[in-house]
């Protein structure tokens, strides 16, 4: 399990933080955020947290049936967010600020409000099929059939979402040819990358074959039994999706500085997921990594995740952690209160790129909404699915709204507790967000952390505490993670430059050592 590094690209040293627009900072007091509510803000990422590049979630204009992942113009900002000037503004102080900017790009769907879908010439431009009965038996994400009547009802139209986002036929080559030029849009303007919305979709079975059923249909939070009762072989990652995504990386790479392309792609099989970044590293930069997801805070399963990235991922290439994002449950819920902190450490010291999602930075647990107050169109279609719980408004003090719009403004969705604002945390030694800050100091001190080797020094067997080292050069760390609900005694040695308990940072360990439950510590 050694890589030897191959720092260049700055993504690579990289930490990423994702900014749901909706929810954090309103300017103007409509009660959403928004651009120049983000400009104002930015100063937190750069000076407070100290994180490296932004990647901000849709703003383009939208009728919002999912909250902005149903695009009507490809090419503007919808005005609740503010205007292209304002954008500009945003990115132009990231910049000043060293901050990279990586924006969403949503290209397997449109919204049906897109001046495409209604144009009869561009008919071909989505993936429609006649007949009295279904086309095939391909599912819905959000429940029910993947095709709906046409407007005239004379044909059926693929929707992989909700009807109200229908599927670009990618084999046209003119929908390529406009996409690309989308790109070309936001790279002129001068965005550092992107990050490419559920990217394995684009391509499917040109045939429109029946997917079969699953052999064990899978389970667990917000899991759609009607979607996880087929096995998806037809429906996502037609083997054509390589020759996409290698044009798609040849148009990012003739633009200067190291763009990057990152890929939301659900897959859990390590040759599969390896095989996105392309045989000649031609492809994604960073498919996204969710293997930690579902390994939870299970010692065994973390090391299952280590081991199969470690072997799976090709020579030159570079690994990337997520815990959390704008469609998974809050990690402080998910996890626990002190899980969600030993997470934290895995999160900032493995080897790779790390995203950390707006919030749980500090901790944010999973808001209750209640059914009067749900927005997620999700949710609303079918309850209990829904994602507010966890885009709900950033806490910045213990202000009206807590400073997250002017007092006067009604949120979009409930702000949560006070306790859990950026102002309240700076001045407790043991919050999350003094950890995050503690971590990525050491992060960026640390050239073994930064891109070093790993190596696990966990036993099969004897998993717990979690431990492994990062080394570059002269440079060593070793990290270790009590991951149960019961003290640990391990031997030690070395100076604590981080860890879940404040108390022990700058101390020297030598020798037995107790960590208390969920305790994680850094040692150099």
């Amino acid at each position: 399990m050694v890589t030897e590094p191959q720092m260049t690209e700055w993504w690579r040293s990289a930490v990423f933080y994702q900014i749901y627009p909706r929810s954090w900072a309103d300017s103007n007091g409509d009660g959403i955020g928004d651009f120049d509510g983000m400009t104002d803000r930015l100063g937190y990422l750069r000076d407070v947290l100290r994180v490296d590049a932004v990647w901000v979630s849709p703003f383009y204009p939208s009728p919002q049936a999912d909250f902005g992942y149903d695009v009507s113009d490809y090419c503007d900002v919808d005005p609740m967010f503010g205007d292209l000037a304002a954008f500009d503004r945003f990115l132009s102080a990231a910049h000043d600020l060293d901050l990279k900017v990586v924006v969403d790009w949503v290209p397997n769907h449109t919204s049906n409000q897109h001046p495409w879908f209604s144009d009869g010439d561009k008919r071909d431009w989505y993936v429609w099929r006649n007949g009295s009965e279904l086309p095939n038996n391909w599912k819905s994400v959000f429940g029910g059939p993947a095709w709906s009547r046409g407007p005239d009802g004379d044909a059926w139209y693929l929707h992989s979402f909700l009807p109200e986002q229908p599927d670009l036929n990618w084999r046209n080559p003119a929908v390529e040819s406009a996409m690309f030029e989308t790109l070309e849009f936001w790279l002129d303007r001068g965005v550092d990358g992107f990050r490419i919305d559920v990217a394995h979709r684009c391509m499917k079975d040109p045939l429109l074959r029946d997917n079969p059923p699953a052999v064990e249909p899978a389970t667990g939070y917000k899991i759609n039994p009607e979607y996880a009762a087929f096995e998806h072989i037809h429906d996502l990652a037609h083997p054509d999706i390589h020759g996409l995504f290698r044009r798609i990386r040849t148009l990012v790479d003739s633009y200067p500085g190291d763009k990057v392309l990152i890929g939301e792609i659900h897959e859990y099989d390590w040759r599969v997921w390896a095989s996105y970044y392309g045989r000649d590293l031609d492809e994604l930069h960073l498919p996204f990594n969710f293997s930690l997801l579902p390994a939870g805070v299970d010692p065994d399963a973390i090391m299952r995740a280590i081991e199969g990235l470690e072997a799976a991922i090709p020579t030159g290439a570079w690994p990337n952690w997520v815990l959390g994002n704008h469609d998974e449950p809050r990690i402080a819920t998910r996890l626990g209160h002190e899980q969600s902190k030993a997470a934290a450490v895995l999160l900032l010291t493995l080897r790779g790129t790390p995203t950390i999602y707006y919030g749980d930075e500090l901790g944010f647990p999973e808001a209750q909404i209640g059914t009067a107050a749900v927005r997620d169109p999700w949710g609303l279609r079918m309850p209990g699915f829904g994602r507010d719980g966890c885009r709900t408004p950033m806490q910045w003090d213990a202000g009206p709204n807590a400073g997250f719009a002017p007092p006067e403004a009604e949120p979009w969705l409930p702000v949560g507790h006070h306790a859990q604002s950026v102002a309240t945390q700076l001045s407790r030694p043991d919050s999350h967000l003094n950890l995050y800050r503690r971590l990525l100091d050491v992060r960026r001190a640390a050239p073994a952390l930064m891109e070093g080797s790993v190596r696990l020094l966990s036993q099969w067997g004897r998993p717990n505490p979690l431990t492994f080292e990062r080394w570059f050069g002269d440079d060593r760390v070793v990290v270790v993670a009590n991951l149960s609900e019961e003290p640990v005694t391990t031997d030690l040695a070395g100076t604590v430059l981080a860890g879940t308990d404040p108390h022990r940072w700058d101390s020297r360990l030598e020798g037995s050592t107790m960590l208390a439950p969920w305790e994680a510590v850094v040692l150099s």
